[in-house]
């Protein structure tokens, strides 16, 4: 059966985000629908019979990947992933989402640097970490060089993105880094936590975020 449009795209998204969860493929391509879930169930099960895309039962909703991803169905990876595409669909909820990576890589395979995200929002580059299992200090700060030797490298065209670490847990992070890191629960939070914060100045590589 050919695909359709929305089929493509649907399947790029699953490679690009690695699993989706049935209610997200709904929210994100079929939100204008009577019965958004219905629909999704519907073009997912042909997907599936055709040999399009793959599927784990493992979690309720059900879990979806694209054919090319190879995961275990019950991977511990797969709750890591969804809490990317979760960071995803809260960014582009607040609007002027440019550009989001998921995982992308950095540098020499021994010096590699891996940020969970990489995306330009209102303008401005962030690297964004999500952080579901609390990091030791020694580990966090281990996380943390391996940006300063991005930095380092020139790899990356200046201003180098903002760090931002998204966690339940607040981490002891000192302000000797030669790129902003920031911290909160959730990018929502991030952003609330910048409008109650005195009018920000560009600094000295010449990023601002622009708060609306």
């Amino acid at each position: 059966m050919t695909l359709t449009k929305r089929d493509k795209a649907i399947i790029k998204t699953l490679d690009k985000f690695r699993v989706m969860d049935r209610d997200s493929i709904a929210e994100l391509f079929f939100a204008g629908l009577k019965s958004p879930k219905d629909a999704a169930n519907n073009v997912l099960l042909r997907l599936l019979r055709d040999g399009e895309i793959q599927r784990s039962t493992a979690f309720i909703p059900y879990c979806y990947f694209g054919p090319n991803v190879q995961i275990k169905a019950q991977s511990q990876k797969i709750g890591h992933f969804l809490a990317i595409l979760n960071v995803y669909k809260e960014m582009l909820k607040l609007g002027d989402l440019e550009s989001f990576l998921t995982e992308p890589k950095y540098g020499r395979k021994s010096e590699c640097c891996e940020p969970d995200i990489y995306a330009c929002f209102r303008k401005t580059p962030f690297f964004i970490e999500v952080q579901k299992t609390v990091y030791s200090t020694k580990q966090m700060d281990e996380k943390l060089d391996r940006y300063v030797q991005l930095y380092e490298s020139g790899l990356i065209d200046k201003p180098f993105p903002h760090v931002l670490i998204l966690s339940d847990q607040r981490y002891a992070i000192d302000d000797n880094y030669p790129f902003k890191v920031f911290q909160s629960e959730s990018f929502t939070g991030f952003l609330a936590s910048l409008k109650s914060a005195p009018v920000s100045k560009p600094s000295e590589r010449g990023v601002r975020i622009v708060v609306k």
